[in-house]
Order: C-alpha cells, then structure tokens, then sequence
C-alpha cells in the first residue's frame, strides 16, 4: 500500500467518523440527558426514524433543508413528550413503555413516509474541510456535515450546565434521588418530563442527519438501530455528554471502515466491517453491564430499578 493510499484510508476514516458518527452523538446526547433525571428512553429509535422522515418531508415540502431539521427536532420532541407523560403514571414501566413508542414512533414513519421514498429533497450545505488537497477522494471525505459543530457545542454546554447551573443540578437531582428533590418542593415528573422533551429534540437532530446528509435520502431501513445503540454508547460514556462525543466518533469510525477500504480499491470483507458497531455495542455491554456491580456514573434513580 503506498503512502498516498494510507493518507487516503486514514483521512477517509476520520471524516467518516464525523458523517457516520453525527446520529450516533446527537442521539447518545438525548438519551445521556433523559437518563440523567433518571428515566430510560428505549423509543430513542422511534423518535430518530419518525425524525428522520419528519426531516426529508419538511424539507421536500418548504424546499429548504433547515426547516426540515427544525421539523425534525418538533418531531422527536414530540415522540419524547409522550414517553416522558405516560412513564409518569401510576405503575408505568420505562422499558415497556420506550418499546411500545419505538414501535410506534417506526410505524408512523412507515406509513406517512410512503410517498417520500422517491423524491429528492434540500440537502444540508457541506463544510469544506478538504480543499488543502487534489485528492478528490479526500475532498469527498472531509465534506463535513454543519450540524456536527452544533453537536459538539451542545455536548459542552450540557456539560457546563450540569455541573454549574440549577437547571442542571435539579436534573441531577431527579436522578439521583426523587426523595430529595420531592422533599425541596419540586415535581419530579415535571423535571423527568421536560429532559425527556428535550431528549427527544436533541435526538430529533441526528434523524435529520440522516435524511439530510449522509445517507441523503428517505428508506424504511435508514437508522439501523442506531437509536439502540445509543444507550449503550450512553454506559461507555458514563452518562457524560463529552464523553458522548468521543464514544459517537468511536462508532462512527467503526461504522466508516468499509467504505473507507473501498475509497482505496479494496472490496474484500466490505459487509463484514459493517458489523462492527454492533460487535462494540455487545462488547461494551459485556464490560460495563456485569451483575452486582453499578456502572461509574450511573444515576442513583436507574441503579435502584
């Protein structure tokens, strides 16, 4: 393999990472909030499909691709809230309940998206990160998706605002202990809601990362379980958004390999590699997930489930 074709497979890789990995952080980023007023959202990939095709039709529809994304972040939010409203009732089951709304929330998409499988809608403007080069490979691979930024800022201030800020400590209390915060005179359902809500949103961003970027286009296969695969990325974290950040560009990597081999003519074991986000889901759930033993980090809420 000469230099040229090393330069190109790493480059590939790492701009890769940022295209495949930009779902993978603004859904572990919703779910790292959700989690952290002590609620788990396994409907994440409902609301990232439902998002996602909320996405590619708000943006055929208006002819703009920022819209599509903010009907996106609507979408998710609005999955999220009904989650975060039944969980709150008398003998109400997260898991149960995040289930049924992933069904739900893939059936909704299914149905209403129908039309939109063959239309080409707005796409998101690129960042140019590649014009250093002549390569048209590394061009390619450097193209960078503009709501990448956004997730990486995000993932800071959630930081900042949990450790700094009383909104981020009444979620951190939520989670920790819903007796104290109770006993302070604050609603525990009210904050549990309100983070799931805004979960939902966030998550809502890396569906239209889907339809609006890479892969650019409306299918009922699109997420392929990412919005699972969040919550394991949440444990790897350790329930901390910038941590967030580095487990999404992890899996993005992964997840970019294949192709990465392919920009450089090499085509064997192209659906092998493909797997191998999910082979680091099992592993991390492996390592982190033992019995009798608490993850670092874990909210006191979830531990006691």
């Amino acid at each position: 393999m000469t230099a040229d074709a090393i330069l190109t497979l790493v480059v590939a890789i790492l701009g890769g990472a940022l295209r495949v990995g930009a779902p993978f952080l603004f859904v572990s980023l919703g779910e790292c909030l959700t989690e952290k007023a002590g609620r788990i959202n396994l409907g994440l990939e409902g609301v990232l499909v439902l998002s996602a095709m909320a996405a590619f039709g708000g943006a055929y529809l208006s002819g703009s691709a920022w819209v599509g994304v903010l009907v996106a972040m609507g979408a998710g939010a609005a999955l999220a809230t009904l989650h975060g409203v039944l969980c709150s009732l008398p003998r109400v089951n997260d898991v149960a309940t995040g289930i049924a709304l992933m069904l739900l929330g893939m059936g909704l998409a299914f149905y209403l998206g129908k039309p939109l499988i063959q239309p080409q809608a707005p796409q998101l403007p690129p960042i140019e990160l590649g014009a250093w080069s002549s390569s048209s490979a590394i061009q390619a691979a450097l193209r960078i998706n503009p709501l990448v930024p956004l997730g990486a800022a995000l993932a800071a201030a959630l930081w900042w605002a949990f450790a700094n800020t009383r909104h981020g400590l009444l979620v951190r209390m939520a989670g920790d202990s819903a007796n104290a915060t109770r006993a302070l005179g604050y609603s525990v359902g009210g904050i549990r809601i309100a983070a799931t809500a805004a979960g939902g949103m966030i998550a809502g961003l890396g569906g239209a990362c889907l339809t609006l970027f890479y892969p650019g286009s409306w299918n009922e296969g699109i997420s392929s379980g990412q919005g699972l695969i969040a919550v394991a990325l949440v444990i790897f974290a350790r329930w901390n958004p910038l941590r967030c950040v580095v487990a999404a560009l992890l899996f993005g990597g992964a997840g970019a390999i294949g192709p990465a081999l392919q920009s450089i003519g090499i085509g064997w074991g192209y659906h092998l590699f493909n797997i191998v986000p999910y082979v680091l889901t099992l592993v991390i759930l492996v390592l982190s997930c033992r019995p009798g033993q608490l993850a670092a980090g874990s909210p006191g809420e979830l531990s006691a489930r």
